[in-house]
């Protein structure tokens, strides 16, 4: 099979239903998916408002390419562009747009992200530690991992993702990069295991010891709170009067950044809050789709135009 004609991957967008309910009592004549990923939420939209324009943004050129594939029947009606979402307002002046009906973004890590050794995200199997979802960026995991100060280490695990043996494992690190550099995912992983008194050799489930240890050098390294925060600012500018905002979450940090801008901005009369709480996947979704278990979904509308 020739690399063109290379079967898209499967992909099921977490809260498929609750996104479209968000966006069907008010069709948005142009939406913009801030993480437009592999096309699957773009789709569902588009199939659902037939008038609808979409811009589709997305830091990983290699997903803007699936999503063109997964999206082809619907050229006439989008424009994909490698940008980061902290970008959007550039992105809309570059359309000639000065606001927008709707945005949409899901913060979460696309599972073909997550499946390919080379990104080194994942543990499963032994990769680079890179973790770029933008290679323009200069920074990787390994960069951080060899050249942070201990302590500048285990407050980058400990405020990013809250990691409780943050010192232990920054201390691991600092230990045996004195012995060479650390550059694989599987090095990091069995290290991370042993630093916090764990059987590196073990088979783990859910969750593995390394897991917010990854997650946080993933949020470094791609900048992701300072992205949301960005972001979260913005968006009163290029939201037109009665555009709607759907942010879907998968950690807590992200959550609480998107609940208190909403919130404040909702108290200054700027959003009327759509979901007073998150809304979280069904129990069908969770079982179905493991990865959607610590998805929320926020949404808000625009009162009033700046």
């Amino acid at each position: 099979m020739s690399k063109s004609s290379k079967p898209l991957p499967n992909h099921v967008p977490v809260l498929s239903a609750e996104v479209l309910e968000v966006f069907s009592d008010h069709a948005p004549q142009t939406l913009v998916d801030c993480t437009i990923g592999l096309g699957g939420h773009a789709q569902l939209l588009l199939e659902r408002h037939e008038q609808m324009r979409l811009i589709g943004l997305d830091a990983d050129s290699r997903n803007l390419e699936i999503a063109a594939k997964r999206l082809a029947k619907y050229s006439g009606r989008i424009r994909l562009v490698h940008a980061d979402f902290a970008e959007l307002e550039r992105v809309l002046a570059e359309a000639g747009l000065a606001s927008v009906e709707g945005v949409l973004a899901d913060l979460g890590v696309s599972s073909n992200q997550i499946a390919d050794p080379a990104r080194g995200l994942s543990f499963d199997a032994d990769g680079p530690l890179d973790m770029r979802f933008d290679l323009r960026r200069k920074t990787t995991a390994a960069d951080l991992v060899n050249g942070l100060s201990e302590g500048e280490l285990s407050d980058l695990l400990y405020l990013q993702s809250q990691e409780r043996y943050s010192r232990r494992i920054a201390k691991r690190i600092c230990q045996v990069r004195r012995q060479g550099r650390i550059n694989s995912t599987v090095m990091l992983a069995r290290l991370v295991a042993a630093a916090v008194g764990e059987n590196p050799d073990r088979h783990y489930g859910r969750i593995h010891p390394a897991t917010r240890t990854f997650m946080a050098l993933r949020m470094a390294v791609n900048q992701e709170p300072e992205s949301l925060r960005r972001l979260l600012d913005l968006l009163p500018r290029v939201l037109g009067e009665r555009g709607r905002v759907a942010i879907i979450s998968f950690h807590s940090g992200e959550d609480r950044l998107v609940k208190v801008d909403f919130r404040t901005r909702a108290r200054d009369g700027v959003y009327r809050l759509l979901t007073k709480r998150p809304i979280v996947p069904q129990e069908d979704e969770r079982r179905a789709n493991p990865r959607s278990r610590s998805a929320k979904l926020r949404a808000a509308e625009r009162c009033t135009a700046s």
